[in-house]
Parts: C-alpha cells; structure tokens; sequence
C-alpha cells in the first residue's frame, strides 16, 4: 500500500498554495531574485557536482530558487504538497530538466541514495518533525552528496531586546494566521507597509550614513523591494505552524541525519547551513 504522509499540516499546506498564487515572484525585479539566491547558496559547492547532476528543490513554491539552479544542472525534481506547484510549472516552462511531483516530505517520489544534491529553503520548519523531514531528505542524497537547508532561527545570536520583540510580534502570528485569507492578506499587506518598509529602509539609512544597523529589527530587507516586504510579511505572519531552532540544534539535527562537514553561513541568512551525506552509512528514511 503507498505510504500515507504524516508530517505534514493541511492548513499550512493551503495556506502556502494562496501565497504563491497571489505572490508568484513575477512583481520581484530579477537582479533581486538573483541577490538573494547568491545569499543563500553562499556555501554551496557547485563546482563539486558531477556532471548533468541530479537533484532536488523541496518545498520549491513558485520556483523563485529553481530558476536560478537548473541552468547549472542535468536535472532538477521540484517538488511541493500545495497548489504552488502550477505556479512553478508556469514559471519554469522555459527548463526543459525540471521534473514537477505534488509531493510532500514524506513522499518524495525519488529512490533512496539516488540525488546527487538538493535544497530546502524556508520550508522544513513549517512541517510537525522538522528533525524527520531533514532524514527524509538526507536519505535520498547519494554519499558524500550536499543538502543545503534553510530553516527559521531562534535569533541566538541576537540581544535579548531583540528576542524580546520578536515574542511579540509572534503573539501577532498566531493571532492573525487564523484569519479568513481575504482579511489575513490585507492585514498583512499592511503590516508590509507600515512596519516593514520603514523599519527596513531606517536600516538601509543607518547602514548608508555608517551608523552600526545590524540588529535593528528588519535590517535584512534594507535593500528588498515592497513587493518582496509584502511576499515575506504574507509568509510570516500568515503562517499557523513555525518552528524556530538555535544553530546548535540545526546542526545536531542535519548530524543525526547522516551529515556531515557542516558549515554555516556568517552573514544573513541565518542560519543556512550545508552538510554531505555520509559515506560511511546512511540516514533512517
């Protein structure tokens, strides 16, 4: 009998299916896009894959990051539980190597230590065992193969004022991700436009003048247009159920597994991690 996914929630499910199909990157000017993949694949080793590389986008919503990896590979699964999924076939019309599969985490239609890398970026923590979601990718990675992970962090390296705002504006979240879609958008879009915007360009201000602005809450959208301020503001605060993890845990949880030669990157996006499958066993699937 086919397995019957567990680790996942509807609700999230359809809320992420809403968001990219109102949100389906086309108002995002390209050479933004292009920036922000550059952040978030710091570290990753490109230049170490073998030839027409296979591999997988987990989580791949409108195809904003496929986009950018499939001119660099032989063949990329996309692959998501939502309705997304028709955005990022629309999107990524034009890559003939995109193989599409409505799929979540725990059904990934792909053999076990058959990939010869894959990405998860800003979904994992939005699943019930973000832990076991991480062995499921991991196991479908060939030895020595990479997985690049991005996943919500605790602000551990943050000061405390900052964790402290922070608690409060998740108090919001579990508030507003309750609303019915029409209200949660609105209110959302507001929130993009009266807290996001100013707060992130008081950073880009600060960061010009030569004033120390990195923890000023939002400094990383400094240099981030209005439509991405409203996609991330619809992402945040629209969402029921986030996990958020120290580095520590991140790392103990791609170690677990079957990863190894963990690095981190030092700038934002905190904290996106790569790791390589083990050569000497493999994960639990």
């Amino acid at each position: 009998m086919p397995e019957v996914p567990k680790n996942i929630d509807s609700k999230v499910v359809a809320h992420f299916g809403r968001e990219w199909s109102h949100f389906d990157q086309s108002g995002v000017p390209p050479d933004e896009l292009e920036k922000t993949f550059q952040r978030y694949f710091a570290r990753f080793p490109w230049e170490s894959l073998p030839k027409n590389a296979k591999g997988f986008d987990l989580g791949c919503g409108s195809g904003r990051w496929a986009q950018f990896c499939a001119p660099r590979v032989g063949e990329l699964h996309c692959i998501d539980p939502s309705s997304a999924l028709d955005i990022a076939k629309r999107n990524l019309a034009r890559h003939a190597n995109c193989r599409f599969h409505l799929a979540g985490v725990d059904s990934m239609p792909l053999a076990d230590a058959s990939m010869d890398f894959g990405y998860s970026l800003g979904v994992l923590h939005h699943i019930p065992d973000s832990a076991e979601g991480i062995r499921r990718c991991a196991g479908k990675l060939k030895p020595g193969a990479p997985l690049l992970l991005y996943l919500y962090y605790a602000f551990d390296n943050r000061p405390f004022w900052f964790r402290a705002i922070w608690r409060c504006a998740d108090l919001l979240r579990l508030g507003i991700s309750r609303l019915p879609h029409p209200i949660k958008l609105a209110v959302c879009n507001l929130i993009a436009l009266l807290i996001y915007l100013p707060l992130s360009r008081i950073g880009r201000l600060a960061e010009r003048a030569g004033i120390p602005a990195r923890n000023l809450p939002l400094w990383a959208y400094r240099d981030k247009s209005l439509y991405t301020l409203r996609t991330d503001a619809f992402d945040r605060f629209g969402t029921r159920l986030e996990h958020r993890f120290t580095r520590k845990q991140i790392e103990e949880m791609m170690t677990s597994a079957g990863l190894e030669r963990i690095e981190f990157n030092t700038e934002e996006p905190f904290w996106c991690a790569v790791g390589y499958k083990s050569r000497q066993g493999s994960s639990r699937c």
